[in-house]
């Protein structure tokens, strides 16, 4: 049986190109459009979000998978980048979310090869499960790097 779960933010305008945003789990801060589009730099943009949802959700999901496939992991890092495509009318769309994770873990005795390919799996299986990636339009793609230690 489909269960449902809620979410909230509460955005309030503060004048110009300002906003802040209080998260229904507890964080807050301000927020702009960014620098190009009239906004100010250094804060929290919605495109910063939307890039940074799908970074996150994707992590989360993969230290899930990691459990479940028993990965001695040591690090995961990854950096993503989103291209937004412009178009003459001036609609925006994020074509592409782009994600660089690189990952170490131990071989732990195991063969380094059957070790790499649990890793892969759970990479799949993180984009399969991920909340974030499979609710945009954008193309979700996954480019890692792998270290086997022993």
């Amino acid at each position: 049986m489909s269960r449902t779960a809620t979410y909230f933010t509460i955005v309030t305008w503060k004048g110009e190109h300002w906003g802040h945003i209080v998260m229904g789990n507890g964080p807050e801060m301000d927020f702009s459009a960014p620098p190009d589009a009239h906004g100010h730099p250094g804060v929290l943009t919605p495109e910063d979000a939307f890039v940074a949802a799908v970074n996150t959700c994707i992590m989360m999901m993969f230290l899930w998978a990691a459990e479940r496939f028993k990965l001695d992991l040591v690090s995961y890092e990854c950096r993503a980048e989103g291209t937004k495509l412009i178009e003459l009318d001036r609609t925006e769309i994020f074509t592409h979310v782009h994600l660089w994770p690189k990952i170490v873990v131990r071989a732990g005795g195991e063969d380094p090869a059957t070790v790499e390919r649990r890793v892969r799996r759970a990479l799949e299986g993180a984009r399969k499960y991920s909340l974030v990636a499979n609710s945009i339009k954008s193309e979700v793609i996954i480019e890692p790097t792998i270290e086997i230690n022993n």
